[in-house]
């Protein structure tokens, strides 16, 4: 378990006592969640909409700035945005409708918005994803899922995936150490059977250590939750601070459309 608290995915956590540091869990997800709610109700085809996606990549780098999560934290995040841009790149040459010259290629008109859009929303959404993941503890995040009413088992599977996760990851890499070490150097079929036998052992293992757990938690009194103190309560000036974000996209949106 210790492995698992200092493993990678708490690792991706920045300790800081800034003001977004302090904000309770579950009120900064809210926050996140409005704030994606926002840029994904902006229109992609409206004139104004780079102007509007300008103007939320502004509110969230300052929420960033604030939170103390510099670029190459931000950039780090957006990995996981992959396949969203490669289907963005995508959509100008396989869309309907008219056609536009750009570098010497022809691109529909609709295709490059509706790529952009895409594009746009999901890099703005996953970057305030990242400073949420930043500045909040793995634990602290399945707190705030449970007190916004998530149901329990789901929020159950998540602390036992956290709190396993890199601890499967240990024990694949002392199987790789262990194969390496053999004079293993995975290439031709050889290496997919071994790759193949890796794979089942590795789940064998960690389906019996699931068991043990699980048996060590029934006899400790386990009933399917986990008891949890009452709420403390969040006060205002919490929520005013959280809300700053979604409530400067909702100003943007909402100048855009009347400018539109």
């Amino acid at each position: 378990m210790g492995a698992a608290h200092g493993g990678a995915l708490t690792a991706r956590y920045m300790p800081g006592g800034t003001a977004v540091h302090r904000l309770e869990p579950h009120v900064k997800l809210v926050s996140v969640l409005a704030f994606a709610l926002v840029v994904v109700a902006t229109p992609v085809h409206a004139p104004w909409a780079p102007v509007a996606y300008a103007g939320y990549l502004l509110a969230v780098l300052t929420a960033a700035t604030v939170a103390g999560v510099g670029p190459g934290r931000l950039l780090r995040g957006l990995v996981v945005e992959i396949p969203f841009a490669a289907f963005a790149v995508l959509l100008p040459f396989v869309a309907g409708g008219p056609q536009v010259e750009v570098l010497g290629l022809s691109l529909s008109r609709s295709g490059l918005a509706a790529g952009g859009g895409l594009l746009a929303k999901a890099t703005l959404s996953v970057l305030a994803a990242t400073v949420l993941a930043a500045t909040t503890e793995p634990r602290a995040l399945l707190r705030g899922l449970e007190r916004l009413r998530l149901p329990q088992v789901l929020v159950q599977i998540l602390m036992f995936m956290i709190r396993y996760a890199d601890v499967v990851g240990g024990e694949l890499h002392r199987m790789r150490v262990a194969r390496e070490s053999r004079g293993f150097t995975g290439g031709g079929l050889r290496g997919l059977r071994v790759l193949g036998a890796t794979a089942g052992a590795l789940f064998v293992r960690s389906y019996e250590r699931g068991e043990r757990v699980h048996l060590a938690m029934l006899s400790r009194g386990y009933t399917g939750s986990v008891p949890t103190g009452p709420p403390a309560p969040v006060a205002p000036r919490s929520w005013a601070v959280a809300l700053s974000l979604p409530l400067a996209a909702a100003a943007v949106l909402a100048a855009g459309m009347l400018a539109g």
